[in-house]
């Protein structure tokens, strides 16, 4: 479904990515991992097109996204959750999510009730602004709002971070059934190993800007987990 092959990026005169490999097949979980600084973010934004690419390519249900504006790939079908989640502080949880309609295909005005099956929370909060929300929250809210436009793939970075342990499980769970039981295909980067575990199917470790192993997630062993992810 997506391919990113010999992605190149950038920073100032520092080689963030360095000939970047990664391929998500249709009904995957994919969880990229690695050290802060590795490049998984610039990867996740080469991806979206927040950054130009610099060489490479990157190809999304056979078409070439390499040059495409942001909206395009939503367009396509490409939700996306940043780091720090980015959620419109002044709108409403209403309106935040209202955001993620303008880039369906088949231009539905209400908000999916699937959003609100998935994070009941929101429901009761909808007239809330959403920088009065918690952390947690305003993680739903992104996420809800990613799934508003209906992705054929959702992508977060981090999704965990700054989240309370109960929270963290709930997004488990609704990632295991977007994925497992409604066949949503997913990359995310994630540093909590027992939560990647519990939501991917698949892994890329990357360090340095490359991908250094890849493959099923019951492979990835203790020896690769020492030798790229442990402080």
């Amino acid at each position: 479904m997506l391919q990113v092959e010999k992605l190149n990026q950038y920073y100032g005169e520092s080689h963030t990515l360095w000939d970047m490999d990664l391929s998500i097949p249709k009904g995957a979980c994919v969880v990229v991992m690695g050290r802060n600084g590795v490049g998984k973010t610039t990867l996740l934004k080469s991806i979206m097109g927040g950054l130009k690419v610099k060489s490479g390519s990157i190809r999304f249900a056979n078409e070439d996204l390499t040059s495409a504006p942001p909206e395009t790939r939503a367009r396509r079908g490409i939700g996306f959750v940043p780091q720090g989640r980015e959620i419109f502080a002044q709108l409403t949880v209403h309106e935040n999510l209202r955001t993620g309609l303008s880039a369906r295909s088949d231009k539905l005005k209400d908000v999916p009730s699937r959003i609100f099956e998935l994070f009941p929370v929101l429901k009761t909060m909808l007239g809330r602004r959403g920088g009065d929300l918690s952390g947690g929250q305003q993680q739903q809210l992104a996420l809800g709002r990613a799934l508003a436009l209906d992705p054929k793939l959702l992508i977060l970075d981090e999704p965990t971070e700054g989240i309370q342990p109960n929270l963290v499980a709930q997004i488990a769970e609704v990632l295991v059934e977007l994925n497992q039981k409604q066949g949503l295909t997913i990359l995310l980067v994630e540093q909590k190993l027992p939560f990647a575990r519990k939501v991917a199917d698949r892994f890329c470790i990357m360090d340095r800007g490359r991908a250094v192993a890849s493959g099923a997630m019951d492979a990835l062993d203790d020896e690769v987990v020492t030798k790229y992810l442990k402080v």
